[in-house]
């Protein structure tokens, strides 16, 4: 015989609720500096013993609690934050369900004091294993202090799944570091066992971020700040070349509110997709503000989860924004640094690149050398400067000339030209320069102004090293180019700006593909029609559940048609747009830039040296290769002094 339906008792409810709102300390400590920054605190100090198991205490100097409202608050379903169901559809505080002091009181020993601004007095509330006792008067500044001892003492089947005092402590550092670096106008103090780990004071974004993520993120990180239609989104995205193989460094904030979304992940990967090394996850801190009513919050307990109203429209304009930031190219502003978590042999090593067919009858790429065949030179031959003809880029050779004429000149003047080049320079064949002077002269080389301001950002090229690297000189000190890496990118940037101001043919397939297609799938086709022609995508309903592939773009003629339309399709179902095709189509260009880009032991002239520097100045994202490796580096004349120990 079944049991009979009864009604659970309220503090056992109370206690399975906890269970989904406090999954541990930290989701605990979360409610608290929630609930502070809605009382409008300015300053909040967090106390943690055992990495929050044995206590919790959170005091601020917000707006605090009326006597009359203490036991209310450790009611469920009881908050000052909305009131209707309208107040649900445009949340504007970080609370508002009313259940997170009542759920943290079910498994706890809590203490609640608070005294309003102008109170006589504070006023403290006691809660303990459901049970709450009468308020008494206490001492006790303006603002709040709630105490939360040994959780999960009256539930041991889940305090048992608790991690170690170390681990629960890492996860309640990580959420007092997401709430600090989404209000850096709050100064808070966070103690461990009676030890200082964080002390913030008040500050700008700027100087928050640079607390929480670091020198090195802050300095090497892009600036976003973008406004569109109600939408702004703003903050920092970290340099490509700090890539970490993990996604801890990743912060994204909502209304002042940290979530883990699917579509703004999706919409920021996509922006990073082609300047990231391998499989390494981009670090941001961004922070997209909009309409309340444009979002829902009440997805998940957690409230790490939303979901937008308009979810295409939001991820367009976190993709353009972030991509627009990338995109600015950087070259000599500041030295990239590498990843602190960089795996042996990864980012050292160089990418396999496919071998050069075409090395005879091939039609130049849009700015690309045209090297002759190179001879495989000896391990101690010395790098020749030595006039070849070079066809990078006639327009980068124009538009250094152009931008560039008078410096040119001057460095000609300046620099002296090898004794042994007796023939005139043509027009195709650029006079070969040195910074040697010639053997019989006793008089030292001319040396490029050190400290103009007027300097291009990477400066003028010196010499090629073992004819891979390109050492150039700027007013900060020395700049190290990798010639292949660099004009590659210069390649592919060119060939997708071709690209896109060309509309995409449609190759018919001779034998239409048929597959298999669910019902959201065959509607997705029918209704995107427009934007899949666009694409240079036929397709056509043969039946119920069965679609098939009648035209591709000429471009990926030779690419399988059945996974490109299905990743085509699932990005439509999942962002309401796709970037499948220009993944396929940009790394159909990567491969081509690749084989355009001049390649090692390919000695070039100080100008056609030159031209590239300029190049990469104009060029975006020149930063990273095709691949995501990082085009140069500079040493200042610090680092430089420090190496010779000079001044020590």
């Amino acid at each position: 015989m079944s049991a009979r339906i009864q009604r659970l008792p309220d503090h056992l409810v109370n206690q399975i609720a906890a269970g989904e709102v406090v999954e541990r300390p930290a989701a605990a400590l979360k409610e608290l500096l929630e609930n502070s920054i809605d009382a409008g605190a300015t300053r909040i100090s967090v106390d943690l013993a055992d990495g929050g198991i044995r206590l919790i205490r959170v005091n601020d100097d917000g707006n605090g609690i009326a006597a009359d409202d203490l036991a209310l608050a450790l009611d469920r379903h009881a908050t000052s934050k909305i009131q209707s169901l309208d107040d649900l559809e445009r949340v504007g505080t970080l609370g508002f369900r009313g259940e997170g002091l009542a759920s943290i009181a079910a498994i706890s020993r809590l203490t609640l004091t608070s005294r309003p601004p102008g109170a006589d007095m504070a006023w403290q509330i006691l809660a303990q294993d459901g049970t709450l006792y009468p308020a008494e008067p206490a001492a006790h500044a303006e603002g709040s202090t709630v105490e939360v001892a040994d959780v999960y003492f009256n539930t041991p089947a889940r305090r048992k799944f608790l991690k170690s005092p170390a681990t629960e402590y890492a996860h309640c550092e990580a959420t007092f570091e997401r709430i600090a670096l989404a209000h850096p106008e709050v100064e808070m103090t966070l103690r461990h066992n009676g030890k200082v780990s964080w002390r913030l004071a008040r500050h700008s974004l700027e100087q928050r971020v640079a607390q929480l993520l670091g020198s090195e993120f802050a300095q090497t990180a892009l600036t976003v700040n973008a406004d569109a239609a109600g939408l702004r989104l703003q903050g920092f995205a970290g340099s490509p070349t700090l890539g970490k193989t993990s996604r801890d460094a990743q912060y994204f904030f909502v209304n002042g509110r940290f979530v883990r979304d699917k579509l703004a992940g999706h919409a920021v990967r996509q922006a990073y997709r082609d300047v990231l090394h391998h499989e390494r996850h981009p670090c941001y801190a961004l922070f997209l503000t909009l309409d309340p009513a444009g979002v829902d919050v009440n997805v998940h307990p957690t409230k790490v989860e939303v979901r937008f109203r308009e979810s295409q429209a939001i991820h367009q304009f976190i993709f353009h924004a972030v991509n627009k930031a990338l995109a600015a190219s950087k070259a000599g502003e500041s030295s990239p640094t590498e990843p602190a978590d960089t795996d042996t042999g990864t980012d050292s090593a160089l990418p396999t690149r496919p071998p050069d067919n075409s090395r005879t009858g091939r039609p130049a790429l849009l700015g690309s050398f045209t090297p002759p065949a190179v001879r495989p030179a000896s391990r101690y031959e010395a790098p020749r400067q030595s006039p070849l003809p070079l066809q990078v880029a006639d327009s980068a050779q124009g538009f250094y000339a152009a931008l560039f004429a008078g410096v040119r000149d001057s460095e000609r003047a300046e620099t002296p030209v090898v004794a042994s080049a007796p023939a005139e320079p043509t027009a195709a064949e650029p006079a070969a320069t040195s910074v040697l002077p010639p053997a019989s002269t006793s008089s030292p080389a001319p040396r490029l102004p050190s400290a103009d301001p007027g300097l291009p950002p990477l400066g003028f090229a010196l010499a090629q090293l073992h004819g891979v690297y390109i050492l150039a000189q700027n007013a900060g000190g020395l700049i190290v180019v990798d010639m292949h890496a660099a004009h590659e990118r210069i390649v592919y940037e060119r060939l997708k700006q071709q690209f896109d101001h060309q509309q995409l043919a449609t190759q018919p397939l001779l034998l239409p593909i048929a597959f298999a297609a669910d019902r959201l799938e065959t509607t997705l086709a029918h209704d995107h029609a427009d934007v899949l022609a666009a694409l240079g995508v036929e397709l056509a309903e043969l039946g119920p559940g069965q679609l098939a592939v009648r035209g591709i773009p000429a471009l990926l003629k030779d690419a399988d048609p059945l996974p490109l339309v299905r990743a085509i399709l699932h990005d439509l179902r999942q962002c309401g747009s796709s970037q499948a095709l220009t993944e396929h189509r940009n790394a159909l260009l990567a491969t081509m830039a690749c084989h355009g880009a001049v390649r090692a032991n390919r000695s070039l002239t100080l100008p056609e040296m030159n031209a590239l520097l300029r190049d990469m100045e104009a060029t975006e994202r020149s930063g990273q290769c095709n691949h995501g490796r990082p085009t140069w580096r500079a040493l200042s004349m610090k680092d430089l002094d420090a190496l010779f120990m000079r001044g020590q």
